[in-house]
């Protein structure tokens, strides 16, 4: 059965930040993500995480000004000293939490700019290498356009392409399943050939992005094909709560039943 990790950032919003870890774990999780920690001291996040017995499976790299509407800054040339702080940034959150694997954002940037291709393939070169140093994975996600428009990486294709081109021990693809429907549909195919370079997998359900199970994918055959892939990396639910995070966790009982 896959490891389900809750994201913070979209599940259990019926409270503070600092108190969804305790939320995650009385509601059966043991491991948790979520986009950004970086409003909050590295160290209240490593506290929360260790007296919930939690496992922190993924966060994101600084992004820019994502309030204001940035979504990554690797697809542009003039920040890559900007993105080489972030990094270092990361690392100390990275060091509190034990967390193994770090997400980069490429950016809003035409994918055919010649000028954004280069810098976003030297920011992941760079800051790959840079994890290593540390221990970590770095995972790059392709992200469809209805719910970012113009976002660079908007491709599993080219995605796996890069990846395997770099071929860096340490770069790895991050799945959203739901992403993946979107873009492309054929998921469960897209799963088996692209499983050797998988770092990491997210979920939600289509079109909607609520629970598991509420949309048009069938989510359990995709998570048991996980299994049958050899797939034991987490499994995050960045999915938007249709109502109560708690009362809309049904999805979550039914597949444990369904997977004895």
């Amino acid at each position: 059965m896959p490891r389900f990790a809750a994201n913070l950032s979209l599940m259990f919003n019926e409270v503070p930040f600092l108190d969804r870890f305790e939320a995650a774990a009385r509601a059966g999780f043991d491991a948790v993500e979520f986009l950004f920690p970086y409003e909050h001291p590295p160290e209240a996040i490593g506290a929360r995480l260790r007296a919930n017995g939690l496992t922190q499976a993924l966060f994101n790299l600084p992004p820019g000004d994502f309030a204001g509407g940035e979504r990554g800054i690797a697809a542009f040339p003039e920040r890559f000293d900007e993105l080489k702080a972030g990094v270092d940034t990361a690392l100390r959150y990275a060091e509190a939490t034990g967390v193994g694997r770090l997400h980069l954002m490429a950016g809003l940037a035409p994918w055919d700019d010649p000028k954004a291709a280069e810098s976003y393939r030297r920011a992941v070169t760079w800051t790959a290498e840079r994890l290593a140093h540390a221990g970590l994975d770095l995972v790059l996600e392709p992200i469809n356009g209805r719910n970012m428009p113009g976002y660079f990486l908007n491709d599993f294709g080219r995605a796996a392409d890069l990846i395997r081109e770099l071929a860096l021990p340490n770069l790895k693809l991050q799945f959203d399943l739901y992403h993946c429907q979107i873009l492309h549909g054929d998921v469960t195919m897209r799963l088996r050939a692209l499983m050797p370079i998988i770092g990491h997998v997210q979920t939600a359900s289509v079109p909607e992005r609520h629970e598991p199970g509420t949309g048009e994918m069938n989510d359990f055959f995709l998570f048991d094909e996980l299994d049958r892939l050899g797939y034991r990396g987490f499994v995050g639910c960045e999915y938007i709560p249709a109502a109560d995070t708690v009362a809309g966790l049904g999805w979550l009982a039914a597949y444990k039943g369904s997977a004895r």
